[in-house]
């Protein structure tokens, strides 16, 4: 089978691709499934993104380029919930989808889910249209559970975690810790994980002149450590305030933090509390969600770009952030080591203790010879990590899969199907 003639269902019920990336659920997954999507659409697949309507205001179906488009699904309440609620809807999703897919007339070769919600779905789709299921976790729950900050993941998850590692068709991860982490946790067969990096668009994430951004952005000649990302208790924001006051750099120094929405206000609050406690509330400033297209600017104008998480799947901020040509101190989590070259690049830091984080953003800050690559350098670092490469990993995932499945379409109507 030729790529030109493969037709994907894509699964993300509880997270719109075109939803405000820095919000509660919209965060790198959701860049993740634009992305890929669209480059895969340009290469001649059909990919159909299937998400549940969360905003009365928005079209039914939006375009996201050639053979790409994001559709809208009508269930539940069409406003934002909790995700752990969409859990009794899932049924009513899947044979959602499988209306939309009769009333238009459309065959898929195979389901790519993303997220253990919409691997349910994907399992019964699996099941109802004989194709293969191909699923991606984007964060483990018994991972999370393991590291033990914020709230613990219900065993509803776990459950449908584990048995979703063990009966869909193929897995993919976005590092050889995820796969280790789901062979040993859930039993996953090792054979049926096969390891994708995450991307970068290199198009928008473009070096700006670093006076320039910070002029355009209103910030002086301060020094600028930037952060990037949903703020939670699991992304280590607190940790890294703490570690502010421990450097001793000859400018000052100023803490930008993007990223949080109305739902986070409760720990940006507690943030703000603990910036004060520490004497740094002046120098810390908490800008909110921004748009995709403003980021590089934020990334240019930053000394450096920090990731203190206690856990990622993969960490796009990193790419993002090297594209630009502004090195990152990071934990090892994620594909860290496999994106940050240290010394070179950026610098990799033992954990996220407040030593820790200092010591690493000390060495960038304070050595001018700390960082061996220029901004051009830093840029070219991540051209391997272009999203065209990731889709070129992803195909061979599918068609890995799809040759040890029957084929499609006998038309066998949804147990669960209201009718159409």
């Amino acid at each position: 089978m030729s790529s030109e003639q493969l037709r994907v269902a894509m699964l993300s019920v509880h997270s719109c691709p075109l939803g405000r990336l820095g919000t509660r659920d919209t965060g790198g997954m959701s860049v993740y499934i634009r992305e890929i999507s669209r480059e895969l659409g340009r290469r001649g697949i059909r990919v159909d993104i299937y998400t549940r309507a969360h905003d009365p205001e928005e079209e039914r179906i939006v375009d996201l380029g050639e053979n790409a488009r994001v559709v809208h699904l009508q269930v539940g309440q069409v406003e934002p919930v909790n995700k752990l609620a969409l859990y009794a809807d899932l049924a009513d999703f899947a044979c959602a989808v499988e209306g939309f897919r009769r009333r238009n007339s459309l065959r898929y070769d195979l389901v790519h889910s993303h997220y253990w919600l919409s691997g349910w779905v994907g399992e019964r789709l699996r099941v109802w249209w004989s194709v293969p299921h191909i699923t991606m976790f984007h964060t483990l729950g018994a991972v999370k559970n393991a590291i033990g900050v914020g709230e613990d993941e219900p065993e509803l998850r776990l459950v449908n975690e584990a048995e979703l590692a063990r009966g869909c068709d193929r897995i993919m991860a976005a590092t050889e810790k995820e796969k280790g982490d789901l062979v040993a946790l859930y039993g996953a067969s090792g054979d049926r994980v096969g390891v994708v990096p995450c991307g970068v668009n290199l198009g928008l994430f473009q070096r700006v002149d670093r006076e320039s951004a910070r002029q355009r952005l209103g910030f002086n000649s301060e020094s600028i450590v930037l952060y990037v990302g949903r703020v939670e208790p699991l992304k280590g924001l607190d940790r890294l305030l703490m570690a502010m006051p421990r450097l001793e750099v000859p400018r000052h120094l100023r803490t930008v933090v993007v990223g949080g929405d109305d739902e986070a206000d409760g720990e940006v609050e507690r943030l703000r509390s603990l910036s004060s406690s520490l004497g740094i509330g002046a120098a810390v400033d908490f800008v909110g969600v921004v748009r995709q297209e403003e980021l590089p600017l934020y990334y240019s104008a930053a000394d450096l770009c920090i990731v203190p998480s206690h856990y990622e799947t993969f960490g796009l901020v990193a790419l993002e952030s090297l594209a630009c040509g502004t090195p990152v101190v990071a934990t090892r989590v994620g594909g860290m080591e496999s994106v940050i070259r240290h010394g070179r690049n950026g610098y990799l830091v033992h954990d996220n203790s407040p030593e820790s984080l200092a010591a690493g953003m000390a060495a960038v800050l304070e050595q001018p010879c700390a960082i061996a690559e220029t901004p051009v350098g830093i840029r070219a670092s991540v051209a391997p990590f272009v999203w065209s490469n990731v889709a070129d990993g992803i195909l061979r995932e599918y068609f890995i899969a799809l040759p040890f499945q029957g084929t499609w379409g006998r038309g066998d109507r949804c147990p669960l199907s209201r009718g159409d």
